[in-house]
């Protein structure tokens, strides 16, 4: 072998040099790699696609069947509080249940309930759509049902006042205790009813000024719009009147003002003369009573107080104010100590026993007697 040979022989065999990291060459994935994961895409979707078909289908299909139970059930709801407010504008407005429920009054009750129906109508059924797709999707529902409640509790918890206003006034208007135009008693606040919410009742005051009474607050309620009311009046007159002459002239003017209008109307029974309320030294009470329409009392009283006084003058049957000596009379007795001390005077300089004894009843006041002279021993 020569020497070039040899020389060509070992460079041959000598290893090459390692290519740098910086100068290798990307790979570029071939044709056959493409139509490779392609035909394994191609095949995860045809494994998957009947589920995914199966869970868009259940899926939609709850949300149709939610939608159109909500639909019915509210429209439902609708129609019957129509209804009830078509029953009850049958009633006749003569009788009771016609005079005590009016337009605004139903109207606002109405949409009170259907509003409070359908809310809770719409929550069930979306809630319960909801829960159904979270399940459709395997979805773990325990740690989000946990979780719900606990945020409820604390929720609840801290909300427990605006909870409760919410609940007691569901309970008012579904029980009926009170409507718009009623007058009513709410312990902390009283005067009409001209708007009943959930949460708030709008009260306005006999002085114009309007309270904001919150249901939960309301502990008990006087309703004095519901049912009838009663007008008393009292008549003082002398002790030695005559009973039968007041009786009668007192039943004169009840007849005359249940005969016309509007008295007739707001009268729902005759004007009783009840009787002797109180008899005392220089007067008697008579007590005259009639049942009017619910918050008409008032108005009843004062024009059957006027009637009276009209009639009494008429029939010269004077109207004394009692046995109570006036306050100007007390105030003067107390005040003047000239009148005070000249009774005891004259009781004291009074030489017959005939006028010592004329008042037993009044005393005379220590030190008014004889005066002595100074420096005179007692």
């Amino acid at each position: 072998m020569s020497l070039s040979a040899a020389v060509v022989k070992a460079a041959g065999s000598s290893p090459s040099p390692s290519p740098s990291p910086s100068s290798t060459a990307p790979v570029v994935p071939t044709l056959k790699d493409a139509q490779e994961s392609a035909s394994n895409a191609a095949g995860w979707v045809e494994q998957n696609w009947s589920t995914w078909l199966a869970i868009g289908l259940r899926v939609l299909l709850i949300v149709v069947i939610a939608a159109v139970l909500r639909a019915v059930v509210r429209r439902g709801i609708t129609k019957l509080i129509d209804r009830m407010n078509r029953t009850v504008q049958a009633v006749d407005g003569t009788a009771l249940g016609g005079l005590l429920v009016n337009a605004e009054r139903r109207r606002q009750r109405s949409q009170a309930i259907g509003s409070v129906l359908r809310s809770v109508a719409s929550f069930v059924i979306l809630g319960t759509a909801a829960l159904m797709v979270l399940a459709t999707f395997e979805i773990n529902l325990a740690p989000l049902l946990a979780s719900a409640g606990v945020a409820g509790v604390a929720i609840g918890f801290g909300a427990r006042n605006l909870v409760t206003d919410f609940l007691s006034g569901v309970f008012m208007i579904l029980e009926d205790q009170y409507g718009v135009g009623d007058t009513i008693d709410a312990g902390v606040a009283s005067g009409e009813v001209i708007e009943v919410g959930l949460r708030v009742t709008k009260l306005r005051g006999d002085n114009g000024e309007i309270w904001y009474v919150r249901n939960g607050e309301v502990k008990r309620i006087g309703n004095l719009s519901q049912g009838w009311a009663t007008a008393g009046v009292d008549v003082t007159v002398r002790a030695d009147e005559d009973l039968d002459r007041v009786r009668a002239t007192l039943d004169a003017v009840g007849e005359r003002m249940a005969k016309e209008d509007p008295w007739s109307e707001l009268l729902w029974g005759p004007i009783e003369v009840l009787g002797l309320e109180s008899v005392l030294l220089d007067s008697m009470v008579v007590r005259v009573s009639a049942k009017t329409m619910p918050g008409k009392s008032l108005t009843v009283e004062r024009e059957l107080r006027w009637r009276i006084k009209r009639a009494f003058d008429a029939a010269d049957i004077p109207i004394v104010g009692g046995a109570t000596a006036p306050a100007d009379e007390a105030e003067q007795t107390v005040a003047d100590p000239t009148a005070a001390v000249a009774a005891p005077s004259a009781y004291a300089n009074s030489s017959s026993p005939q006028s010592a004894a004329a008042s037993p009843l009044t005393p005379p006041a220590p030190g008014s007697g004889t005066p002595i002279p100074p420096g005179t021993a007692k």
